[in-house]
């Protein structure tokens, strides 16, 4: 079935999804690793900058973060450990203007842009000298993930995926987080993508929008405003209807794992697709419990389990390394 439940076990200490959410975004340890930096030139004139393990061996898998995400991203650096460790060669992708450094087009990055995943994979055989076996993606990172997969089909090159708290329906997820607790995350987000759309446009380049972003107070309103005019879609509802994966799961052709807790605080339990709305080839793993991109487990809270990066590189173990 498409559909199956989790093993993954909540820390009995970290009770409910906002404690599990917030607990590794606050705590879990930020790995120090030797990583090569590369600027990738895009066809457009803009860039996306990349890093990996110089000494690491083995499968690429490319790892693309959420919204407003960076290397600094408490999963980021935990996984490329493991996954050196595991036997991967990892390769981070910054999306455009999350680098620290200002992209350079009067555009942004969006939950609906594939191109750019599509771009970074092309270019690995290039730069470490091998092609790009695996993709995962961390919640907004996982949405253009599972798109691309879904609109490339049997042309998607390749092997496996993994997508993590994927917001299915990006207008499910704006209304989700305008309501209870999850206003907080928002708020949060929404502080660091008025900052990011403050450091792209100053004095020197002027916005082609007069917004003052200081008045978006919402991700419905700040896409409205911004993401949407700024990529060329009709509106907000345009770009959440056109950007959305879900609609795109039936399509997708390469074995790929989702890993979703039903208590993601960043969308509704019913933004979960059902079982006929994936292909075959998808398997969408369920906990009840893990908030989102949380996943904590261990029974003492001065040792916490981080259970991503177990799941992560058991699955690829078995999908890739038999293949080596």
């Amino acid at each position: 079935m498409p559909i199956v439940e989790s093993r993954f076990k909540p820390a009995w200490w970290l009770p409910g999804p906002h404690l599990q959410t917030a607990w590794p975004s606050l705590f879990q340890p930020r790995v120090e690793i030797d990583l090569h930096w590369h600027r990738l030139e895009l066809e457009d004139g803009d860039f996306l900058d990349l890093c990996w393990p110089p000494t690491a061996t083995g499968p690429v898998v490319v790892l693309v973060h959420g919204l407003e995400g960076n290397l600094q991203s408490h999963y980021a650096t935990a996984t490329l450990s493991a996954l050196q460790a595991a036997g991967f060669l990892p390769v981070f992708m910054h999306m455009r203007g999350c680098s620290g450094t200002p992209n350079r087009l009067n555009r942004s990055y969006h939950s609906g842009d594939t191109a750019d995943i599509a771009s970074v994979v092309a270019s690995t055989e290039s730069l470490v000298g091998r092609h790009t076996e695996a993709v995962i993606g961390f919640s907004l990172g996982g949405n253009q993930l599972l798109k691309w997969l879904g609109e490339s089909g049997d042309k998607n090159p390749l092997k496996t995926a993994i997508a993590i708290s994927v917001p299915f329906s990006l207008a499910d997820a704006a209304a989700r987080l305008e309501s209870g607790v999850s206003r907080l995350y928002q708020a949060y987000l929404l502080r660091k993508m008025r900052a990011s759309y403050a450091r792209r446009f100053d004095e020197a380049h002027p916005s082609p929008l007069s917004i003052d972003v200081k008045q978006l107070h919402s991700f419905r309103a700040f896409d409205d405003a911004i993401t949407a005019p700024l990529n060329g879609f009709a509106g907000v509802d345009d770009y959440y209807r056109r950007a959305s994966c879900r609609q795109f799961l039936a399509g997708i052709r390469r074995p790929t794992l989702i890993l979703h807790s039903e208590d993601d605080p960043f969308m509704y339990p019913q933004t979960v697709p059902a079982a006929e709305e994936l292909s075959p080839a998808v398997t969408l793993e369920l906990s009840s419990d893990g908030g989102h991109a949380g996943f904590v487990s261990g029974n003492n809270p001065a040792q916490p389990v981080y259970w991503l990066q177990s799941r992560i590189t058991t699955f690829l173990k078995e999908q890739l390394l038999a293949d080596h």
